[in-house]
């Protein structure tokens, strides 16, 4: 099977659902985001897999569903947050087209909020996810065959910014209206 053409990797709040479904339109293919793919196979959305099953039984979820994805899907791919933590996960994208979408602390909160329901950002959002990128920056930066900084970028900007990052071709314009 023919690997994801691009696979995002990112802290929640780095825009990789926004960018993965643009890029996707741009180069004419499919987009897959593991986190949805989760749910799918719980039939629940992933706080209550947390609440209900724990975090253990979360991972092991996401270890196959990301297996499944990189195994089956050939356009664009968006990992959850934590996916990284997974040495299995950082050995399957070994030599894939993995790109770190970077954003700092601000700019997440200003796209995503730290109110809406992610479980390990339940307490002390900011500070938690200060210490999530902590710990998860370097894997991040591992697997990943560039680095794209969100920063003050449009999502139509990020994309560019990841395509030419990997040598990549748009196969389709761009008709979204800059935001």
């Amino acid at each position: 099977m023919t690997p994801p053409a691009v696979v995002l990797v990112g802290p929640p709040g780095a825009g990789k659902s926004t960018i993965g479904a643009l890029l996707a339109k741009r180069l004419g293919t499919g987009y897959r985001d593991t986190d949805a793919d989760i749910e799918k196979t719980a039939g629940k959305p992933i706080p209550e897999i947390f609440i209900d099953e724990g975090e253990p039984h979360f991972r092991e979820l996401e270890r196959a569903a990301v297996r499944d994805a990189v195994a089956e899907h050939p356009g664009v791919l968006s990992l959850g947050g934590g996916a990284v933590m997974d040495p299995g996960t950082r050995e399957l994208l070994a030599g894939l087209p993995v790109v770190f979408l970077d954003v700092q602390l601000a700019d997440a909160v200003h796209r995503v909020g730290l109110d809406v329901p992610r479980p390990l950002l339940a307490v002390n959002p900011r500070k938690r996810w200060r210490e999530l990128m902590e710990a998860r920056r370097p894997l991040y930066t591992e697997v990943a065959r560039a680095v794209v900084d969100t920063g003050g970028r449009t999502p139509q900007q990020v994309a560019d910014a990841v395509l030419d990052a990997l040598g990549l071709t748009a196969t389709a314009p761009d008709t979204t209206d800059p935001q």
